[in-house]
């Protein structure tokens, strides 16, 4: 089921018993973070803040870049004062369940997804003609992909330009204590690239530093850094939109990594089953989804930076201020009535551990076109995904383990990988116990080890460097005889006879254990 927006999708949370509605005024400023955490953090329901309202938001960064490091808090007489009464209700933690994150995606369970993508990456031969059409529509699939151009939205019910943009009026919070200011968290960052025209969606912090202009948060291997480079070669401007809301497999898509030659929003009709509905936006030259909630158009001068954080970030830790582009704002429009959706990131588990485990999951049948041998992978969202990954793997020569995980390296984002546990195939690498013990019982750490470097996630705080750091593999595999100067027999794992485990598996209701 596609969802006609995003309002929508609040409606059917609902009618789930999905979404809490919280009347009570909150402050977009560290009051609506507060329960957002706590609720994502007990596996609670979405929310939605009809009444935010509290302190005007706090612009600029008044903390210098080390400001995070040695001072815990903000002095509370120093937060602002005052009160404002927003307009516009706060959606939170709508996606921060397997069941909410698969509703999201239009399905029961986003293992679906993964399912489909394996059937169109490794087609078989029909044996017959009822496999034959199963075939078919399973291509046929792809026809409801491409996005498709419409000349009224939604989105645009309420246009605004010039010196009526405020984006003051709108309830951007302000996550945590030592931010340097509002951050939009949810955004679908378009962009275009000026030497092809292809069409980019990420999905990058947005800082406000004023009532028409914001930070932008390109990091070094982004996307839409590349696009602005390219403009700023030609010397010259690159347009932006920023959208909000939306069917919410359009967040999925900004997210997603997506092979090159994809487009996230010919993606997201995949997911949904039907095309995206896109529509030109009013001052700048970039189609934006028909259904979202706002969006925030503009345009960036490569060449121009400001200040931007700190900011409570997905590592659980502050990453430090920086300079980075400016966003200048030309208008704004939105539907009559809209929502703002955001989220929160900070220590784990928070929504978007549910976000990052379906990207796992759905885009595992693509890793494993490039590396068959992969069985299954888990990137725990208590290690923030990129820094770690389980994998279980078929073996079939000694130093296998070492073939994949150079190959994991060389994978898109999966190359910021800090640490990479091999395991074979028999070891459930989603059960946090089992691999435990597979690490202790067959690594030695001494023999079994791979060092590397290569470029790490921006925000990795402990690298050696901003964007470049260490690289270790584990080797967990049973070893082979003669295997990295293994000599000695290798003990055979203990398991139960499985005529026994038929027998007792008959008999067990009688038992009654």
């Amino acid at each position: 089921m596609a969802y006609r927006d995003f309002q929508h999708f609040l409606d059917v949370l609902k009618s789930k018993n999905e979404l809490k509605t919280i009347s009570e005024p909150l402050s977009p400023y560290l009051e609506i973070t507060e329960v957002a955490d706590r609720v994502m953090k007990a596996g609670g329901p979405a929310l939605l803040f009809t009444n935010p309202a509290g302190a005007p938001h706090r612009l600029g960064t008044p903390n210098p870049k080390s400001a995070v490091l040695n001072n815990p808090s903000i002095d509370p007489a120093a937060r602002p004062q005052g009160n404002v009464q927003y307009s516009y209700p706060v959606a939170i933690n709508t996606m921060g369940t397997r069941k909410r994150m698969s509703l999201a995606l239009s399905c029961d369970d986003f293992e679906e997804h993964a399912e489909r993508i394996a059937g169109l990456l490794k087609p078989e031969l029909p044996k017959g003609p009822k496999e034959a059409i199963a075939a078919l529509s399973k291509v046929l699939e792809l026809k409801d992909a491409p996005p498709k151009p419409v000349k009224n939205a939604i989105c645009q019910e309420i246009v605004m330009m010039g010196d009526e943009v405020d984006l003051t009026k709108l309830p951007i919070l302000t996550c945590w204590p030592e931010d340097g200011g509002p951050f939009i968290t949810l955004p679908l960052v378009f962009t275009h690239d000026p030497n092809t025209g292809k069409r980019n969606v990420g999905m990058y912090r947005v800082q406000l530093h004023s009532k028409n202009t914001c930070g932008m948060h390109w990091q070094m291997h982004k996307t839409g850094m590349r696009h602005m480079e390219e403009a700023g070669a030609q010397r010259k401007r690159i347009e932006v939109a920023v959208c909000l809301g939306g069917d919410p497999s359009y967040a999925f898509g900004a997210i997603s990594p997506l092979p090159p030659g994809i487009d996230e929003m010919m993606f997201c009709g995949f997911l949904r089953r039907e095309r995206v509905n896109m529509v030109k936006a009013k001052t700048v030259d970039v189609s934006v989804p028909a259904d979202c909630e706002m969006v925030i158009e503009g345009y960036i001068d490569p060449s121009e930076r400001q200040l931007e954080g700190p900011f409570g970030d997905h590592t659980g830790y502050y990453s430090l201020a920086g300079d980075f582009p400016v966003l200048h704002v030309t208008a704004v429009t939105m539907r009559e009535k809209a929502v703002y959706p955001a989220t929160i990131v900070g220590q784990p588990p928070m929504e978007d551990g549910w976000m990052g485990k379906a990207v796992e999951r759905i885009f595992l049948p693509m890793i494993q076109l490039t590396v068959p041998e992969i069985v299954d992978m888990n990137l725990p969202v208590e290690a923030t995904f990129h820094n770690m990954a389980f994998v279980s793997i078929k073996k079939k020569y000694p130093g296998h383990a070492y073939k994949v995980m150079n190959a994991i390296w060389g994978l898109g984002g999966l190359s910021f990988t800090k640490f990479v546990f091999i395991f074979d195939e028999d070891t459930n690498v989603q059960d946090l116990g089992e691999v435990l013990f597979r690490i202790g019982a067959n690594c030695d750490p001494g023999r079994d080890t791979l060092h590397s470097r290569g470029p790490v996630d921006q925000l990795d705080h402990a690298s050696v460097a901003e964007g470049f750091g260490g690289k270790i593999g584990f080797d967990c595999t049973h070893k082979w005889s003669g295997e990295n100067g293994f000599s000695r027999d290798y003990p055979k794992l203990i398991t139960m006879a499985e005529d026994v485990k038929a027998k007792i598996d008959s008999i067990w209701p009688k038992l009654g254990l």
